[in-house]
């Protein structure tokens, strides 16, 4: 495991935190949504995120599991940690508008959006709208929600003069997918259906969104970066529904 302390040329390692890696940020003035955030992954990007000053929209799925993880970071930051809790199922377009209406009754600027929340499902499930769940809730919910969004963090940072941030938490799991890519008719008849398979499609979209929605954002000459990560191998409560696997590649 030697490997996991070795620092790389950010100076950081593989066993670095996020409290570590943001020492001496000051995040005042910024805005964040950040989705999935009442646990895992997006809770403790919430938590620091909040530590150092940044005002946290916590797009969750269970209102009053965010409204507890809320509760609990304001206990442990105390001195005004500034978060709004809002609800938002990814899988469901109508949901992802409505998130999308009541961020804008909030009246607030967007500087980062994070979209962490993911499913990994055991059975073949379709969402509400009548796509495969990993396709809808881990793509197409994201990129609405992005979308959506866009035309807020492009005045923000054309007015503020700070570069805005979209980051899109994929998985190295993109490379477990149909051998032509991205098959759409298993989105919309996932007869056949294989659970990781489903899982490593959706997550190359996020990639090849992030990667064309770069290009579009430096064609337009937009100070807004996006960027797709792989958090590594996460203890996260994604494979819930799993009974072999304990850790999820997220």
């Amino acid at each position: 495991m030697w490997w996991f302390y070795r620092k790389g040329p950010s100076g950081f390692a593989g066993a670095s935190t996020a409290e570590e890696v943001t020492a001496g940020i000051d995040g005042r003035g910024l805005v964040a949504v950040i989705t999935g955030a009442s646990r895992g992954i997006g809770r403790e990007t919430a938590r620091v995120l909040a530590l150092r000053g940044v005002r946290v929209v916590m797009a969750v799925r269970d209102v009053s599991a965010g409204v507890r993880a809320k509760e609990a970071i304001q206990a442990e930051i105390r001195g005004g940690a500034e978060l709004d809790v809002l609800q938002l199922d990814l899988s469901s377009m109508a949901s992802v508008r409505r998130f999308a209406a009541e961020f804008a009754s909030l009246n607030l600027p967007l500087n980062i959006l994070i979209n962490n929340a993911g499913v990994m499902a055991r059975d073949c499930t379709r969402s509400c709208d009548g796509l495969e769940l990993h396709f809808a809730t881990n793509h197409i919910g994201h990129f609405l929600l992005t979308n959506l969004l866009l035309e807020n963090m492009k005045i923000t940072c054309r007015d503020s003069g700070v570069e805005g941030r979209i980051v899109n938490v994929s998985s190295a799991g993109h490379i477990m997918t149909y051998a032509e890519g991205i098959c759409f008719d298993k989105v919309l008849d996932p007869s056949g259906f294989n659970s990781f398979i489903a899982y490593g499609q959706s997550k190359l979209a996020n990639i090849l969104h992030t990667n064309e929605l770069s290009r579009i954002l430096k064609d337009e000459g937009v100070n807004i970066s996006a960027n797709t990560v792989h958090p590594g191998i996460i203890a996260t409560s994604l494979f819930r529904n799993r009974t072999i696997v304990s850790v999820s590649l997220v």
